[in-house]
């Protein structure tokens, strides 16, 4: 099995692979990981956060809930047996200062945090998983770039 530590490019243009890719990567999180979701408005970052979620819950015989943005909350938090998941939304912020009300740098290890808009951090945050999500160059087909500083078998993903 080849092991890649740089990233993966996936053309996501059907939702339905959109789905599928953020299923397989719902099944490999663990307690202490961070996930950033970069991309323009509408690009499928809050899309791929709700099948993520839902697929976790799924997989611990739990209750399909909502995933709504939460971009006027900035955060909302799920809890899925003994995973608690942070899904923060940083477009509103405007100031580093807000952050800290958010509790967005407590220690991580006993969540997961999904971070939308994360450019505000700068490189105040270390990430496991690095999501970018961008249209080409029509704005008709979506393209999704993983990368993690971990091992991850990315060859996962040319299956689908």
């Amino acid at each position: 099995m080849h092991i890649a530590t740089k990233s993966s490019k996936i053309d996501i243009s059907k939702e339905i692979v959109t789905k599928k890719v953020a299923e397989q990567l719902a099944n490999v999180i663990k307690k202490d990981y961070t996930f950033l979701f970069y991309g323009n408005l509408g690009v499928g970052k809050t899309t791929f956060i709700r099948y993520f979620i839902n697929q976790l819950q799924k997989k611990n015989k739990l209750e399909i809930s909502e995933v709504p943005s939460p971009t006027f909350n900035l955060i909302h938090e799920y809890k899925i047996n003994s995973i608690i998941i942070r899904h923060f939304d940083l477009y509103r912020i405007k100031d580093k200062k807000d952050l800290d009300n958010l509790g967005i740098n407590e220690d991580v290890k006993d969540y997961v945090r999904l971070i939308e808009w994360p450019e505000i951090l700068g490189q105040n945050v270390e990430s496991t998983f690095s999501l970018k999500f961008e249209y080409d160059e029509k704005l008709e087909n979506r393209y999704l770039i993983i990368s993690s500083n971990i091992d991850f078998d990315f060859n996962e993903f040319e299956k689908i």
